[in-house]
């Protein structure tokens, strides 16, 4: 058995790594950036080495500092993880000839794999059923245009050393061929160095289907059943879940059997996917569902995998690695359960999905209804987000004895989430789990695309937000209703009425109430107008709220979202600066400005443009008015919610054009 293992990545997946190593008695060495220097990985591991800048070109992707830091702490193996270098060939062999231990893939089997078109025409050999399409070396337009007319529109352009949805192009129309193939054409060429490309006839109902296959070098291999990742963003799995909703027994057996004889092909060792696209249009069908790729390492999703058959996958590559046969055999393997994972990222959905950094300075995952969720972990409260690498702060996994309590349990969790002040995807996480087309099953992969204006607009939830936050603030202001058998505390409202305290937010201004039943009620008025009672005489613990109390207000909690609330106790019914207050959505740099302190603008004229982590953001006039306030300048470095701009509205001018 290895005795020391050096963990070549971060995150989340470095430190699952190390508690399996640590429950096996294996020795942990993480290796770290200049970013990662305080990292959770850093903090679990037994021993860590530093290997370069922040960077990953600079660190983390440099397969000579790893080995370099493998034979300086003495490690046995080396584990990849995935992303970074766990496929990449090259450096699998570079470590086996240093005399270290490679967990994972020989490899020749990596290569194989590597290049969709190859592996394709391999499966094809094996009896693997592929999509589709054209194949050929022929990269000439004129030969691809005609095999795209064979296929039939819509057809798919995909790069053939492509990955994470780099590279790859559906095309409606034969007019439309030619721009989309020089477009896929560079983007390949600039992320992979390879402009090669094959077409595959386009699924108009996709499902992305994958199954876990595992090998050991006595030639013993292993499916482990099927995963469902339908649930895409841009071709970036955001929900998965095992097994696969309406799978039947026949079409499962000759699915992972398709599987198995993928990874025979290549002498597969270790833990692998075989992924699949299947057209879902009449349900699940063996002879509809063909080979797409085969990742050569564990996958991100893999714990659903190991909740459904009580199987420690990391365990298995470590033992394999051992040079040990597989745990169990075939037919030695069930499923037990449903399972589901949600990736939780520091994103933010409202704008684009644009990665949110800086330090969590609150953050709270909470159980479901005193179930314990499998948490992977990828940061902690008081650590930092890092703009250098993939934003994902956890993985949440729950598992049932159905799948609807799955979904329920994940849904709770999600929807209770707390984080501050970083932007996070948890309350979209939980609006897709709430779908009635989730619940049915009947995700396909362009789910997502199709509803995210609705499954990213929060104006209702806004609306309601103002309200709680209203009650909340005042409760800080007035302390907790007394009890019944003391008299009510009377604080004074600015039109003289007792028993009631107010505040404004925005353009809205809210009262709470103590009645004579020691009840609450919370008012509003907008724009000075007469009081609307919105939600009468309801009991205090009904009006309280998760949040947090900041010097300037208040951040609520709901529904998986964050919301900040700036305090404007007792005031007037004019529209409150904040209404105009432009804030920087992440920290980056001011690059343009289109404005002067003083000008007037109209509603959605740009104001200035930030640039975050190689993105460009522009940020707009929310409404007619007036630049009351420039703190922005060209060049400048802000931080996330520093302010910018401020405008104010104007009675009587018209803006300039």
């Amino acid at each position: 058995m290895i005795q020391s293992l050096l963990i070549a990545n971060r995150g989340e997946i470095a430190c699952r790594i190390i508690r399996t190593a640590r429950a096996m008695g294996i020795r942990t060495i993480a290796v770290y950036s200049d970013a990662d220097a305080k990292a959770l990985h850093v903090r679990e591991a037994d021993e860590a080495v530093h290997i370069g800048p922040s960077t990953a070109a600079q660190s983390y992707l440099l397969g000579e500092k790893i080995i370099a830091a493998a034979r300086q702490t003495g490690a046995e193996a080396i584990h990849p993880g995935y992303g970074f270098l766990s496929e990449n060939a090259d450096f699998a062999q570079a470590v086996q000839e240093a005399g270290i231990i490679w967990v994972g893939p020989n490899p020749d089997s990596i290569r194989a794999m590597g290049l969709k078109d190859a592996a394709k025409e391999l499966m094809q050999a094996a009896g693997v059923p592929v999509t589709p399409g054209y194949l050929g070396a022929d990269q000439s337009i004129d030969r691809l245009e005609k095999e795209a007319e064979l296929i039939g529109y819509p057809v798919l352009i995909k790069a053939v050393a492509g990955g994470g949805g780099k590279g790859m192009r559906k095309v409606d129309t034969a007019q439309q061929f030619s721009e989309s193939l020089e477009s896929c054409k560079r983007e390949a060429k600039a992320s992979f160095g390879n402009d090669r490309v094959l077409l595959e006839k386009w699924i108009n109902s996709p499902r992305h289907i994958e199954v876990q296959i595992f090998g050991d070098s006595h030639g013993n291999i292993v499916h482990l059943f099927e995963r469902d990742c339908s649930l895409q963003r841009r071709h970036q799995k955001v929900i998965e879940e095992a097994p696969a909703p309406g799978m039947d027994t026949a079409t499962r057996e000759d699915l992972c059997n398709a599987a198995i004889r993928a990874a025979k092909a290549v002498n597969y060792v270790g833990a692998g996917t075989v992924e699949f696209i299947a057209d879902a249009s009449q349900g699940l069908q063996a002879d509809r569902i063909w080979f797409m790729e085969m990742n050569t390492r564990l996958q991100v999703e893999h714990p659903v995998t190991e909740q459904i058959t009580g199987v420690d996958l990391a365990e298995w590559q470590l033992r394999v690695a051992s040079g040990e046969e597989l745990p169990l055999k075939q037919d030695e393997i069930a499923i037990g359960a449903h399972a589901i994972e949600a990736r939780l990222y520091a994103e933010d959905p409202e704008k684009g999905f644009l990665p949110s950094t800086g330090c969590l300075d609150h953050m709270v995952i909470p159980n479901s209804h005193g179930v314990p969720a499998r948490l992977e972990l990828a940061v902690e409260q008081g650590d930092h987000v890092s703009p250098f690498y993939d934003p994902m702060i956890a993985k949440i996994i729950t598992s049932a004895p159905t799948r609807a309590e799955a979904i329920e349990s994940l849904h709770q969790i999600c929807s209770n989430i707390e984080i501050y002040p970083v932007k996070t995807n948890a309350g979209f996480l939980s609006r897709l789990l709430a779908s009635p087309e989730f619940a049915d099953g009947q995700i396909t992969t362009g789910f997502i695309g199709a509803n995210q204006d609705d499954l990213t607009d929060l104006t209702g939830l806004r609306q309601d937000i103002k309200q709680d936050a209203a009650a909340s603030i005042l409760a800080h202001e007035i302390g907790r209703p007394p009890k019944i058998d003391a008299p009510a505390r009377e604080p004074s409202f600015r039109d003289g009425s007792n028993g009631t305290h107010s505040m404004q937010i925005g353009r809205q201004i809210y009262g709470l109430r103590i009645n004579q039943e020691k009840r609450l009620s919370v008012a509003a008025a907008i724009d000075g107008g007469p009081i609307e009672i919105l939600d009468q005489a309801s009991d205090w613990p009904e009006r309280q709220v998760s949040n947090i109390k900041l010097a300037d207000g208040i951040v609520v909690f709901s529904k998986g979202e964050a919301f900040r609330v700036k305090q404007r106790v007792d005031a007037s019914t004019q529209a409150a600066a904040s209404d105009g207050a432009i804030l920087a959505p992440m920290p980056g740099k001011v690059i343009a400005l289109g404005v002067e302190q003083g000008d007037l603008v109209k509603a959605g004229q740009q104001l200035l443009v930030m640039e975050a982590m190689k993105m460009e953001h522009a940020l707009t006039a929310p409404f007619d008015g007036k630049v009351a306030q420039l703190s922005a300048s060209i060049g400048a470095q802000v931080q996330v919610d520093a302010l910018l701009v401020q405008i104010e509205p104007v009675e009587d001018e018209t803006p300039s054009t």
